[in-house]
């Protein structure tokens, strides 16, 4: 269930809207807005029956009854944004008696009847105080259901005045947090899908799926997240990452800090539009929280020439201007090698995943971040649209992402496969190659262990997304890769061919492989201009060199 809080000052505005009708012509209007909790006296005048225009501008005047007698203004700080400092500034005050929040349920969970809908309602005014229920005098408030959005999304408003019925003023004090953890336990007390507490991605809005539909593409935020991701999981330093995120096809902006043109503090991306039109971009937060450069920036060398090769490769992306080093070691070809040396990695991490504590978050969403990386990165070379390459990245992008990544810990030091996006990035052709089968198949078991973790916290929704989509997309796509050669028979025919195992695998519930089953064919690489050298992040444990 997911809760969204907003404050306002006009009761009777923000009733209009909840009792609104598609008659009324009003935007994001519903067809059956109707009761189904409040406080006594709202219950006991007002039955389920569809609200009416007299019906909102009455409930409205109830509840701003008590503001109103005993002239209690409840104000909050104000900003605005100052053009000069560019930043937000204060603005002094401004009137905010009205709290409202909107109880999603996602589109998967279907409907819930009006009784679920009441209790629930009444259990969340209790635990975010508005009722006597902590021994002070309740707030009037009411609960509307909408019915279902036009995204799928069944859901109902809670509307309550912050000024109490003797006229004090309730406290909104950590109140989104307070919603948040509330309905982690009405979840669990109402029997519905328990969303998890540590991972959480970006929504979208309406607008941005309107116009994804009306081109015929997939959203902006969706193929930008996918060609960061791949970039950054495959680049050694920060000044590679904009080289790589350009080669994509992105347009790339640095946000500096203030009074500087060499600090770079944030960055913002944009697909090429069409022409005539003009870019719509998206800063690297708003595409995932674990694309913020501060958090890219954890992955990479913390030097002064590495800042100022980055910074140099920051300011030519700004001005559309050729590349600082264009001929960086994304340039040159990876060793054969390397194939051999990650799929080894890939097994290990797998089977050491196993050992890691569920509530090591850090560590798995590190492990999530570079799988999800590697099918990212395929996915950009294979798949002119998104297949099933990119929807597996986005699953386990999703647990990559960490509601508040300064209360964890570091990740433990874990066999390194952070350079697969490297080798996918790398190849030359379309044409799938045996190694690639090798890796992929203990990719697809790095994936099982992370569906592991969530079924095992209780995390079913997360847990039955990825399984889902292996099941579903990823296996079938491996049934069209050539077959690797299992260890120790590299002399003989192959007996099970790796994408029927793979298949299996999917089909079974990704049972395990045991390590170091699986090995590719060494392919015949073309003659390089320039070997790639591995940096030390790709040397971890468990990489045999």
């Amino acid at each position: 269930m997911i809760p969204n809080i907003t404050r306002g000052s006009r009761m009777s505005g923000l009733m209009l809207y909840l009792a609104s009708t598609d008659a009324d012509k009003t935007k994001n209007a519903h067809t059956d807005p109707h009761l189904v909790a409040g406080d006594a006296a709202i219950m006991a005048w007002y039955d389920d029956g569809v609200l009416d225009r007299a019906d909102a501008v009455a409930i409205a005047k109830h509840l701003d009854q008590p503001r109103k007698a005993f002239g209690v203004e409840v104000l909050q700080k104000d900003f605005r944004w100052d053009p000069v400092k560019k930043e937000r500034v204060p603005n002094g005050h401004k009137h905010a008696d009205v709290w409202h929040c909107s109880l999603s349920l996602r589109a998967e969970e279907g409907a819930l009847t009006d009784q679920q809908w009441g209790d629930i309602a009444n259990d969340f005014v209790d635990a975010m105080g508005f009722t006597e229920a902590i021994g002070k005098a309740q707030c009037r408030w009411v609960a509307i259901n909408h019915g279902t959005s036009e995204n799928g999304n069944h859901h109902i408003h809670i509307a309550v005045s912050l000024v109490r019925e003797d006229g004090t003023k309730a406290s909104t004090h950590g109140d989104y947090k307070r919603a948040q953890q509330t309905c982690r336990e009405l979840e669990t007390k109402y029997g519905l899908e328990e969303l998890s507490s540590v991972h959480a991605t970006r929504g979208y809005d309406r607008a941005e799926k309107a116009t994804a539909v009306r081109d015929e593409r997939e959203m902006h935020r969706a193929s930008l997240a996918r060609k960061v991701r791949a970039s950054a999981t495959a680049s050694e330093n920060e000044a590679e990452f904009v080289r790589r995120a350009r080669d994509t096809g992105l347009l790339v902006r640095p946000r500096y800090a203030k009074n500087t043109t060499d600090v770079i503090v944030g960055y913002s991306v944009a697909e090429r539009p069409k022409p005539g039109e003009r870019p719509i971009w998206f800063g690297g937060g708003t595409l995932a929280t674990d694309l913020r450069l501060g958090a890219l920036r954890q992955e990479w060398p913390d030097t002064p020439q590495a800042a100022t090769e980055a910074a140099a490769e920051w300011n030519a992306a700004a001005r559309n201007k050729r590349k600082a080093n264009p001929r960086g070691p994304e340039r040159g070809t990876p060793d054969p090698q390397l194939w051999v040396d990650y799929t080894r990695n890939a097994t290990e991490l797998a089977d050491q995943l196993r050992s890691i504590p569920r509530d090591d978050h850090a560590t798995w969403a590190k492990a999530a971040r570079d799988v999800s990386g590697a099918f990212a990165a395929w996915s950009y070379r294979l798949e002119q649209t998104p297949g099933p390459l990119a929807a597996t990245a986005a699953e386990l992008s999703r647990t990559a992402q960490l509601r508040a990544p300064r209360q964890h810990g570091k990740p433990v030091a874990l066999p390194s496969i952070a350079g697969t996006a490297m080798l996918f990035m790398a190849v030359s052709s379309k044409n799938k190659t045996a190694a690639q089968t090798a890796l992929m198949v203990q990719l697809i078991n790095t994936a099982f262990a992370v569906y592991e973790m969530h079924a095992q916290s209780g995390r079913t929704r997360e847990a039955q997304r990825i399984r889902s989509v292996v099941e579903n997309q990823l296996a079938p796509f491996t049934a069209t890769m050539p077959k690797a050669i299992p260890v120790g028979a590299e002399q003989q025919p192959a007996r099970e061919s790796a994408p029927s195992r793979a298949v299996d695998i999917g089909r079974r519930g990704l049972a395990p492989i045991r390590p170091g089953s699986v090995l590719p064919t060494t392919p015949t690489p073309a003659i390089p201009a320039k070997t790639y050298q591995p940096s030390r992040r790709d040397s971890g444990p468990g990489l045999d060199r």
